[in-house]
């Protein structure tokens, strides 16, 4: 079947309508083109292909009761990707990362599924945390700018069953002061 169902239909001549086909068309074009790109073989002896493709989003509710969206992967969405655009996929993923703020810690929760516990490298500082895994079958990497400055000394972690678990103690105002 080389026609699709809807092309055989005949269209109605209506702008309102003819846009919507016009969208189908599109869409069912790029992902025939993305299908024969992640099916084709590599070119060029020893190049690395770079799927798979990963994109999600997790949304919870802030504490001001509005929602918060937060998108991981290594393929950010975008309406009408250019074919730059679409090479530029980062073979780094980006894993779903939680940051939560009480009073005394910062705890950040990580989920990096696949991956073994020596492989993680987790970078603190007083304002920023990086966490990193480049092995073989995983890379992971997320950079977060921290709620609140912390003592990068009290950094605390747990992994397990995929999930990263660091606790930080925040620094307390007089103690920063003091530094400077």
């Amino acid at each position: 079947m080389s026609e699709r169902w809807w092309k055989r239909k005949k269209r109605p001549r209506d702008p309102w309508f003819s846009d919507i086909f016009d969208e189908f068309d599109r869409i069912e074009h790029m992902m025939d083109e993305m299908m024969r790109q992640a099916f084709q073989p590599p070119t060029k002896k020893g190049t690395k292909t770079k799927g798979p493709y990963i994109y999600g989003f997790s949304m919870t509710t802030g504490p001001d009761g509005k929602p918060v969206i937060k998108e991981f992967g290594n393929l950010k969405p975008n309406r009408r990707p250019s074919k730059a655009q679409i090479r530029e996929i980062k073979e780094e993923r980006e894993p779903l990362v939680d940051v939560l703020e009480e009073d005394k810690t910062i705890a950040i929760v990580a989920q990096l599924p696949g991956v073994e516990k020596g492989d993680i490298d987790v970078h603190i500082t007083e304002t920023q945390a990086t966490i990193s895994v480049n092995t073989q079958e995983h890379s992971y990497y997320k950079k977060l700018q921290l709620p609140a400055i912390v003592d990068p000394e009290s950094v605390r972690t747990s992994f397990k069953n995929g999930v990263l678990q660091i606790t930080l103690q925040k620094m307390l105002l007089e103690k920063f002061s003091h530094k400077e």
